[in-house]
């Protein structure tokens, strides 16, 4: 058996994040996957191991183990480990720096002690997190995109036991590696394949467990993509179903305090499993790329550390149903998915702010133009969906911002997408988008947008009639980009309540 190494794209969030390189990349993931692909089927390779480590980079590689459907494992590059900052006196990651930003912006960003003496200031704490926040190698470590995807991948059984909570710099880390490429060769001599693996069953699982520890909406993206490609039949449909049914559990970040790394030492990922499976939550039968099933890869590990606060029991839930909440209504009658932990409250009403791009709101943000005492606020970013953006770009820069600056009055819809370091009243993914005139472009200031959890609505308070003269006055805007890879993209690409793929018409 002889291992021959290639590569492919992939691009750092942290660094385009709010700004145009962000619309590169959504498209990544199709990149990664046709690169994958191409290289794999045109070498005659016999098996692939595949080593991504950010958020596109996975479902990439999964999509093309579905298309090439060689022997596969994937080893998860790892979280990063939690930073520190001496000034706020706390853990931070990645996402501190964006709420950090906002808070600045609003003047509420202070040290922990002794705050505005010399080396204390607001502009010496953000300097203190910007610099701290990232302390080495590793996925963003909350339970942000990275995260979500790789322990959503490892309950499908495409990486071996541990794979989604060891870091990046962790003997684990180092021997996984090791062990994998022993794995791969069980997996050629039992021809064990990627679509024998992803199954129904395994999807349900990835949702279940994306619901348990409050995992990234970009997620839904991703599953929806994933199983397109794998020839399983899936849709927004059985995302809410899964949401209703199971609890969310995990005080992991954004919305709570806990980080993967503090996940990682009271079991991590496969003593979450163990317990699922144990509960009868997850489906412990689906096969993996051990040749085991999930239930007996899971039967030697650790359980949960007693005492352990980031995981709840299953009748002591964070919410009593998943996080995230499928949307329809007059605005988005193709669906929008929102987050919602229940921190924020399960209703919304709001007059609506609208903006044509992330640029203007962020430029009102530090302006500082959007206030808590001018009521309650939908802010609606548009014309930033796959088409739109094009890309879909996430909208962290601007939901940080507003929850760094306290404006719990002001809730955010897009027909982009959020990272899964975003937290706060948001909604994304709405559909149809504003650049093939779906609802949210005939939006104007003003009009009143009612978002319900509980009853996953979304509906601007306009009549049909009123909307369909909007409609007829509607202009499409000129495409941003005329040429190179995101005019192609925009131009293949299909919604977001379909995943977001290029490769079906």
């Amino acid at each position: 058996m002889l291992g021959w190494q290639f590569n492919t794209v992939g691009v750092s969030d942290a660094i385009t994040m709010g700004g145009e390189g962000m619309r590169f990349s959504l498209q990544t993931r199709e990149l990664i996957a046709d690169s994958i692909e191409s290289v794999t089927c045109a070498q005659h390779h016999d098996a692939n191991i595949s080593i991504p480590g950010c958020d596109k980079n996975m479902p990439g590689v999964v999509m093309a183990a579905a298309r090439h459907n060689r022997p596969f494992i994937m080893i998860y590059g790892g979280t990063i480990r939690k930073g520190k900052s001496s000034l706020l006196e706390k853990p931070i990651n990645i996402s501190t720096c964006y709420e950090a930003q906002g808070a600045f912006n609003y003047g509420k960003l202070h040290a922990a002690t002794d705050p505005g003496k010399p080396g204390r200031t607001g502009a010496d704490v953000m300097d203190d997190i910007e610099r701290h926040a990232c302390p080495g190698a590793g996925a963003c470590g909350g339970m942000y995109t990275a995260n979500t995807m790789a322990t959503a991948i490892e309950a499908m059984g495409l990486t071996l036991p541990g794979s989604s909570s060891f870091p990046a710099d962790s003997p684990e880390k180092h021997r996984e590696c090791e062990r994998a490429a022993r794995v791969i060769r069980t997996t050629m001599e039992k021809d064990l394949r990627p679509r024998d693996l992803l199954t129904r069953a395994a999807f349900e699982n990835a949702l279940v467990l994306t619901m348990i520890l409050g995992g990234s909406t970009n997620g839904v993206l991703h599953f929806l993509a994933m199983a397109n490609t794998a020839g399983v039949p899936l849709t927004l449909d059985d995302v809410q179903r899964t949401s209703d049914r199971t609890p969310f559990l995990a005080d992991l970040a954004p919305s709570g305090k806990y980080f993967m790394e503090d996940l990682y030492e009271v079991g991590g990922t496969p003593s979450v499993l163990k317990m699922l499976v144990a509960k009868g939550v997850i489906d412990g039968t689906v096969m993996t790329v051990t040749g085991k099933t999930l239930a007996e890869n899971v039967a030697d590990w650790p359980s949960l550390d007693p005492g352990q606060q980031i995981i709840r029991a299953l009748d002591d839930p964070i919410k009593a149903s998943g996080h995230i909440r499928v949307l329809r209504g007059n605005f988005a009658p193709g669906g929008a998915v929102a987050k919602i932990t229940g921190k924020e409250g399960l209703s919304f009403t709001g007059r609506a702010r609208v903006f044509n791009c992330e640029n203007d709101l962020s430029a009102a943000l530090a302006a500082g133009t959007i206030r808590r005492d001018d009521g309650s606020l939908v802010v609606v970013v548009r014309y930033e969906g796959p088409k739109g953006g094009p890309g879909m770009p996430e909208q962290l820069k601007a939901s940080a911002a507003i929850m760094g600056a306290g404006l719990t009055n002001v809730a955010l819809v897009t027909d982009g997408r959020y990272s899964g370091a975003s937290h706060g009243f948001i909604v994304g993914h709405v559909v149809p988008e504003a650049a093939v005139g779906g609802p949210i472009a005939l939006v104007r200031d003003g009009d009143v947008i009612t978002i319900d959890a509980v009853r996953n609505r979304i509906d601007v308070d306009v009549s049909d009639a009123e909307l369909e003269q909007r409609r007829a006055a509607w202009v499409a805007p000129e495409p941003r980009v005329k040429r190179g890879v995101l005019a192609k993209y925009a131009r293949l690409v299909g919604d977001a309540s379909h995943g977001a793929v290029t490769d079906v018409w």
